[in-house]
């Protein structure tokens, strides 16, 4: 009976899924099972960006015409706009496999965008359909503005399909009280060769500069925004360049005024890319230091010698930068056993070794190497730079390294190797106390990258980003597109924000030791994904753990610059009369700054009338005398900067502010913060702490931020806010031979 009942019962088809998935899962289409998740959690610093993915199933029906929305994430503050993109995953077909164990076939990398980061128009991300019984990914990018209050936001991403479907994944973000540095802190030079470009964008290899420029200056857009730079993006003829033409394409990226999502951020490296003569090589270091980018500019004096350059032609171009060119920082790609054999420590201020030489496994680069270089580290203005390259999986034909073990292996760029990977580096470098990062190439198979991208015996190697041409993704604009891998590497530049908060604020033992746990040699870094994220989430922790109370500890990132309070009055200029009694007159929270002689006068007044009140309530015996009371402390209005529009870390309050708390209760906010001498702006979003309640509740007004905490009375108040380059010929002449 119970047979015959089983047997009767209808066999229901398996339906679509849609489910939420961080962002370091790699979701394939033949081999991913559907997941049950609605819900994806996020935490991240004002600046900073999170992802996430909304992976969907076809089931046996399959899904047609899906959409996907993410209008705005809530909470404290509003992150909607250009600070939420969605992309559609593409995918890459891998016939062999870079590395030996991994799967051939459809891997995702390319990201189409629903309005594309640059010129902001709509491409063709949606409509797509899931065929039946396959996968497929949206990626979701959230930048959280600087100005966001820190809080917990709720977002909800909408999937919709043909015939009535739909289905919803949550997103949970913590915004936590940090601001990442727009400018990165770890410098990077991630070379891009312009005749690429050109290749890619117009068919051809002999583009105007007129055709290419606007073209560069958009990559050179969406690169910053991935806190990378391309240093070596410019036309090299005529050289040298037209010095007003250079100055201003290529200045707002220099200077950190362009637009970017990322404010300020600024090019942390650029190369000469002139003729090794004495007349160019000064002209060019003349400029650089007119315009204050002398720092940011270096020159390559050989590349990997013995190979792509001869030690006698490092020597010859080494010593002539010295003589005509002595500002002009030099770099070379090799390593330490090189470097003081051939005697050439003095004349490279930046040494790049390959990671597998920094840390490796052949002989005489066991182990980790950090001690050779302390020497060479010892002079002045030199800096060690960390690059990775074909050295990660085998550069020759059918050649493999050993260590790429499951879950194990080299830090690599390839799109056929996890996500970890390629989010290792700057994770390495921490380690290393690498201050830079080289890359040989992201555009090296550019013009084929969406169909093909195996170079030097890997997918992707020299490839990190897709032209975005309007006939495959819409739109109207030429643009790059950014790949999986992009955002990954950008993940890892953000990892190493943490890693440098967390030793700046008094703990580098700590990050260190989460660092080493993670990765313990650069070549043992972990398939999983979700160790990167755990290790992630325990500096943000620690981080927290040491500045939150701590006004000494310096904190992430610049000081957070002013910006304009809707209904705040801004402080008038100092020649200009303004009639007492108006709102720019009055000092305090919720009004402007106001004048510092009335704030004075204000201030002697209160303390003159409060004094006479508690004489009186003295006299009368209705207040205790105050003997047993500490007489040497004062307390410190210290202010949180939960919001990056205020600029004061603390102001000293007077005693009598804190008797007028006491005593007057119905005293408004803008009089006692006037008599502490607070500006406008300075009382913000979140919460106040003081063990005075009076003191909290008048400085807390609705919508505002204002922390107070007990100060010592001695205290010192202080508030602190790279692969292969063999053969540089090729980058020059765009050949993509070895």
């Amino acid at each position: 009976m119970l047979l015959s009942l089983s047997v009767g019962w209808p066999v229901f088809a398996a339906g679509p899924a849609v489910w939420g998935e961080g962002m370091m899962v790699k979701v394939r289409p033949d081999d991913t099972a559907p997941g049950g998740s609605t819900e994806v959690r996020l935490t991240a610093a004002r600046n900073e960006f999170a992802s996430f993915q909304v992976a969907l199933h076809g089931g046996e029906a399959g899904l047609r015409g899906v959409r996907a929305r993410l209008p705005a994430l809530e909470g404290p503050g509003l992150i909607t706009g250009p600070d939420v993109t969605l992309y559609r995953q593409t995918y890459l077909t891998t016939r062999q496999p870079s590395v030996p164990g991994q799967p051939a076939g459809r891997w995702p990398d390319g990201l189409v965008p629903d309005t594309d980061e640059v010129a902001r128009e709509t491409r063709n991300a949606f409509p797509f359909d899931v065929p039946a019984n396959e996968a497929r990914a949206l990626w979701v990018d959230v930048h959280v503005p600087q100005d966001a209050p820190p809080g917990e936001y709720t977002g909800t991403v909408t999937v919709e399909a043909d015939g009535g479907f739909q289905r919803q994944v949550t997103a949970r973000l913590t915004v936590v009280d940090a601001v990442m540095p727009s400018t990165s802190s770890l410098s990077t030079a991630f070379l891009l060769a312009p005749v690429q470009v050109c290749r890619a964008h117009m068919g051809r290899n002999d583009c105007s500069s007129k055709e290419l420029q606007p073209l560069l200056t958009r990559y050179q857009q969406l690169a910053l925004e991935h806190r990378i730079t391309l240093p070596s993006i410019f036309l090299r003829a005529p050289w040298p360049p037209p010095w007003t033409d250079f100055d201003a394409a290529w200045g707002p990226y220099l200077d950190g005024t362009a637009p970017t999502r990322l404010p300020g951020a600024r090019m942390t490296s650029l190369e000469y890319e002139g003729p090794l003569v004495a007349e160019d090589l000064r002209d060019f270091t003349e400029h650089m230091g007119e315009r204050g980018w002398l720092g940011q500019a270096f020159v390559q004096i050989g590349d990997e010698p013995p190979y792509g350059s001869t030690f006698e032609e490092v020597h010859a171009t080494g010593e002539l930068v010295r003589q005509v060119a002595p500002g002009l920082r030099s770099m070379l790609t090799t390593n330490s056993i090189q470097l003081k054999n051939h005697g050439l420590g003095p004349l490279v201020d930046v040494v790049v070794p390959l990671v597998n030489h920094l840390d490796g496994t052949e002989p005489g680069f066991e182990g980790d190497q950090g001690a050779t270089y302390t020497e060479f580290l010892s002079r002045p203005g030199t800096e060690l730079w960390t690059y990775q390259s074909c050295m990660s999986h085998g550069c020759g034909p059918g050649s493999t390294m050993p260590e790429n073990q499951p879950g194990s292996g080299w830090p690599s760029y390839l799109v056929d190797r996890s996500a970890a990977k390629a989010r290792a580096m700057e994770w390495v470098t921490f380690l290393h106390g690498g201050k830079g990062e080289l890359y040989y190439e992201t555009a090296g198979m550019l013009h084929t990258a969406w169909t093909d991208q195996y170079h030097f015996n890997g997918h992707g190697d020299g490839t990190l980003f897709y032209p975005g041409i309007p006939s495959v993704i819409g739109g109207l604009t030429h643009v790059p597109v950014a790949s999986l891998r992009l955002k990954l590497i950008r993940q890892g530049m953000q990892d190493y924000e943490w890693l440098k908060a967390v030793s700046d604020a008094g703990d580098p033992d700590f990050a260190r030791k989460v660092a080493r746990e993670l990765i313990p040699t650069a070549w043992q870094v972990p398939d999983d994904g979700a160790a990167f994220d755990a290790a992630r989430l325990r500096l943000i922790q620690r981080y927290q753990e040491l500045t939150e109370g701590n006004l000494s500890a310096p904190r992430m990132g610049p000081a957070p610059a002013p910006a304009p309070v809707p209904g705040l009055v801004e402080a008038p200029a100092p020649e200009e009369q303004v009639a007492p009694g108006t709102p720019a007159a009055v000092g305090g929270c919720g009004a402007g700054p106001g004048n510092p002689a009335a704030v004075a006068g204000g201030l002697l007044w209160a303390a003159w009338v409060l004094g006479r009140a508690r004489r009186s309530r003295l006299d009368s015996g209705h207040e205790p005398r105050p003997w047993h009371r500490p007489s040497r402390g004062r307390a410190v209005a210290a202010v949180r900067l939960r919001d990056a529009r205020h600029v004061e870390p603390h102001a000293v309050l007077p005693r009598p502010v804190r008797r007028l708390s006491q005593q007057l209760p119905a005293a408004r906010p803008a009089r006692i913060a006037a008599a502490a001498g607070l500006r406008a702006g300075q009382c913000g979003a979140a919460h106040a702490r003081h063990p005075d309640p009076g003191l909290r509740r008048h400085l807390q007004p609705a919508g505002e931020d204002l922390r107070l905490s007990p100060w010592p009375r001695n205290a010192t108040r202080r508030w602190t806010a790279r692969r292969r380059t063999s053969l540089r010929w090729r980058r020059r002449s765009g050949s993509s031979s070895r």
